[in-house]
């Protein structure tokens, strides 16, 4: 019997291909002028907002109890603290396109560690299909791929390092936790409640004296984006993926993120698409097919 398009997956799963394809350039605005660590604060602090305003609508805004607080605690701290606020940091210095570049090896991270906790079982279809999807990445910043060695980019490198590390383990964690049924909205507004408060210490940490006058509509408007969009749309269709399909096939969208990126730098910043662009393309659309196709079984 044929399974029904999942309509929901169908749009959780774009959303989050084309929604987090335009961070990139909107944290390496935000950053412009306001701190990294306000920037995260913020974005976190105002997605917490109106989840809460939702949840209060749909009267389902409760206390969640300690045990599944500190549940929401692991990938709060592992996804939001310091893999979104890593990559801020990160884009003070790095390229959006480098920074995209280093993103895109989560798939890969994600598949040796599913296997690792018997999230799914190895592959070389599903190897095969990583390593050709980030190929594909890889291909369209060739000419820049000089850049891993720049000395300015060392700090950048060091921090989209661990960000990567930590969303791996993050999305690991989700996955091992998805057939405990519960309430995404509810744990989100937890998640961004507890990442917006250690943030904003981090902030003041970091930056003690901020000078609101200096900070430019421009990074405030990405700031604001970031938060609507970037957290609050994009992290429940996430979490809903995670919770229908398996944990590379939801992350492999970091290749179509990145396609997104080049897309707005021809949109925005006038450049141009290449012969390489298109080959990159077909590489990744072949990884994504490669990992996704699965041979249709025979009645019995």
């Amino acid at each position: 019997m044929r399974q029904s398009l999942n309509y929901k997956l169908l749009f959780a799963l774009t959303a989050v291909g084309i929604i987090w394809g335009t961070t990139f350039l909107g944290i390496r605005v935000a950053v412009e002028t306001i701190p990294p660590w306000f920037v995260t604060s913020i974005r976190q602090g105002l997605a917490g907002l109106i989840v809460m305003i939702i949840l209060l609508f749909k009267k389902e805004l409760t206390w969640i109890g300690w045990k599944n607080l500190k549940h929401q605690l692991v990938p709060s701290v592992l996804m939001i603290v310091i893999a979104n606020g890593f990559t801020t940091i990160a884009e003070q210095t790095l390229p959006s396109g480098l920074a995209s570049v280093m993103s895109a090896l989560s798939p890969v991270l994600i598949f040796i560690g599913g296997i690792l906790f018997g999230l799914q079982k190895a592959s070389l279809r599903g190897f095969i299909g990583v390593i050709i999807g980030f190929s594909g990445v890889v291909f369209i910043f060739k000419d820049g791929l000089g850049s891993f060695l720049d000395d300015n980019y060392k700090h950048g490198l060091m921090f989209i390092s661990l960000a990567i590390l930590a969303w791996a383990a993050g999305t690991i964690y989700i996955k091992m936790q998805a057939h405990k049924p519960n309430n995404i909205a509810l744990n989100l507004f937890y998640q961004f409640s507890m990442a917006s408060c250690i943030q904003l210490v981090l902030a003041f940490i970091f930056s003690p004296n901020p000078d609101l006058s200096s900070w430019s509509s421009r990074s405030v408007f990405a700031a604001l984006y970031l938060s609507v969009f970037g957290s609050v749309i994009a992290f429940f269709c996430y979490n809903y993926a995670l919770k229908h399909v398996t944990a590379v096939q939801v992350s492999i969208l970091s290749y179509v993120n990145t396609i997104i990126a080049v897309f707005l730098g021809w949109l925005i910043l006038n450049e141009r698409i290449t012969v390489d662009f298109i080959i990159a393309t077909i590489l990744i659309i072949l990884g994504v097919f490669i990992i996704n196709y699965k041979k249709k079984e025979k009645s019995a």
